[in-house]
């Protein structure tokens, strides 16, 4: 029987991966980073392990790659999706639709979604 969570867990390493080699990192310079060792990334690059969420947001504070991103690639909380407007119509989030810009690089997007946020006034 094979694992369900195993495509979910190749594609969360694929991206780790991906946003790795954009940030010129080796696996070496990404675990001295983010104080993993060597082949546990190799690992999870591979989708050997599920990562805890204290394990992404190491990795995503060392890849300046929102948590929220990683967490949302890990499967471990919902893509932003929609808001809803005034009517109850649901309508692209901002942040979902710099993420859905495929002219944009993922540094790109990161960079836009910080100064989105820190656009916004408190809760």
């Amino acid at each position: 029987m094979s694992d369900p969570w195993e495509a979910q867990r190749e594609a969360l390493g694929s991206f780790i991966r991906a946003q790795r080699k954009m940030a010129n990192l080796s696996l070496r310079q990404l675990a001295e980073l983010t104080s993993l060792s060597n082949p546990y990334l190799s690992q999870l690059e591979r989708g050997l392990h599920q990562p805890s969420v204290r394990v992404l947001k190491l990795i995503s504070d060392a890849l300046n790659v929102s948590a929220e991103t990683l967490l949302t690639e890990a499967g471990l909380i919902a893509p932003g999706g929609a808001d809803q407007d005034e009517t109850g119509s649901a309508n692209p989030s901002t942040e979902a639709a710099i993420r859905a810009d495929a002219r944009l690089s993922a540094e790109q997007k990161s960079a836009l979604i910080a100064v989105y946020r820190s656009m916004l006034p408190p809760d």
